[in-house]
């Protein structure tokens, strides 16, 4: 049931937009941030976000906002980022965590990673359909969010948003999709994750997937292929 209730403490749009915003950052969110984006005021977004963090969806944490310590660098303010926790429904019960756990020991314990790999490749092409490699990183930005990523572009570009991805930004997500499977089973599922991208993106396009692990973000990062560079 705790899933349940946490789950339906999105139902409020107010909190919804103000959980949104927290996560789409990838830091820690101050209220007064969260309260203007959300065009709320910060009363009400402090008890949104509260109830969030009761809910078990965001952790809070306290730190000065000003960037400065010691006599008048002001009192620690209130800050949110995302739970590390994961929460699901499923009516009646389902355990598909525990069915792909056992199938990825399986495969680990004989040594079928290459076989998987291929299957994940596949499974990729088979998303993509009849569509073209992906055109840039523009598209891959929209593939990735649309499956569950939360992809951001870092570097060269980055200022001009999406249309300057081709600038020789890098795109990083903030969530793989298999994190449970994969902290147990990293190699295994971060090659077949690897594998899934260069399937669904495509590997003869404007981009290319690799392997570039960073705490607290997905396995696999997004760029532009070396022979569109000139």
């Amino acid at each position: 049931m705790k899933d349940i209730d946490a789950i339906a403490a999105l139902q409020d749009p107010v909190r919804r937009r103000l959980y949104e915003y927290v996560v789409a950052q990838g830091r820690e969110v101050g209220r007064n941030e969260a309260a203007e984006a959300a065009g709320v005021a910060r009363t009400l977004a402090a008890h949104h976000l509260d109830r969030l963090t009761e809910a078990g969806l965001l952790a809070s944490g306290s730190r000065r906002l000003s960037g400065r310590s010691g006599p008048g660098a002001g009192r620690p303010a209130k800050v949110y980022t995302r739970a590390a926790g994961e929460h699901s429904v499923s009516l009646p019960a389902r355990d598909y965590r525990t069915a792909a756990e056992l199938l990825a020991e399986a495969a680990e314990e004989a040594g079928l990673d290459a076989g998987l790999c291929a299957a994940a490749r596949r499974r990729g092409e088979a998303l993509r359909g009849a569509a073209a490699p992906c055109g840039g990183l523009d598209e891959a930005l929209e593939v990735l969010a649309a499956r569950g990523y939360e992809p951001h572009l870092e570097g060269a570009g980055l200022a001009e948003g999406a249309a300057g991805a081709a600038a020789g930004g890098v795109v990083r997500m903030r969530n793989c999709p298999f994190h449970a499977v994969a902290e147990r089973f990293p190699p295994l599922v971060c090659g077949m994750n690897l594998a899934l991208l260069q399937g669904l993106l495509g590997v003869d396009g404007p981009v290319r997937a690799r392997m570039d692990a960073r705490p607290g973000e997905c396995c696999v990062v997004v760029e532009a292929s070396k022979n569109n560079d000139d």
